[in-house]
């Protein structure tokens, strides 16, 4: 509806961005960008229950489940809640378990992953136990099958030699002694590719000029709030 901060005026907007159960996923490196195939099925039974039943299982509703609740008309509280509780790794029963190095025998390896559905059907089967195992672009489109699922407008953002400045300074550092060699000092990194969400909502808290897309993250790096 036009009064909804979720609202999208343009039709083929909301075609794409709510209502389109499949898309593609960019990841690999600048020089070979692989487009992958990803099944969203945000409207497939019984994903609208999951999605409901991860809101309840968040420990924003454990810790008040009346402020929860009663927030839950508002997407950016919601999009904080589900990127929380796509990635298992705060103790709440979150959807997936990233892992980036190592062995997968035991378990399934991030890049046989090809959509949603099977992870979130997964999760409720054993339990709400984190799904072994997920990496960006894993977190990044079922985050999209939720948000959309729940009427948020939501795509995917693919970017190459994504920087990953750990101590915020807002550049990448690296440190050398006088012989030349690289020290490993610094945890600053460049990536190949990283993948996040954006989701369209107004921000009457931040102005009308902040209206439009949000960025929303759900691959666990570091803690959030510290």
């Amino acid at each position: 509806f036009s009064g909804d901060d979720v609202y999208m005026v343009n039709e083929n907007e909301r075609q794409e961005y709510v209502l389109n159960e499949n898309g593609i996923i960019f990841v690999g490196n600048a020089k070979y960008i692989e487009a992958r195939g990803w099944y969203y099925g945000q409207f497939q039974d019984p994903i609208l229950n999951i999605c409901l039943t991860m809101l309840d299982l968040s420990l924003y509703y454990r810790q008040d489940p009346a402020t929860d609740v009663s927030r839950r008309g508002d997407p950016k509280y919601v999009g904080r809640v589900i990127s929380s509780m796509i990635n298992g790794n705060d103790n709440d029963n979150g959807v997936l378990l990233g892992k980036w190095q190592g062995s997968f025998h035991s378990h399934e390896n991030p890049s046989r992953w090809d959509g949603s559905v099977v992870i979130l059907h997964k999760w409720r089967q054993d339990n709400y136990k984190p799904v072994q195992y997920g990496q960006c672009w894993v977190f990044a489109g079922v985050m999209c099958t939720v948000l959309r699922c729940l009427g948020i407008p939501t795509r995917l953002v693919s970017n190459f030699n994504s920087a990953h400045d750990v101590d915020r300074n807002l550049s990448i550092d690296k440190y050398y002694d006088s012989s030349g060699k690289c020290l490993n000092i610094s945890k600053d990194s460049t990536w190949d590719y990283h993948v996040w969400n954006e989701s369209w909502f107004i921000r009457p808290d931040l102005g009308t000029s902040y209206n439009g897309w949000q960025v929303l993250d759900a691959t666990p790096q570091e803690q959030s709030k510290g």
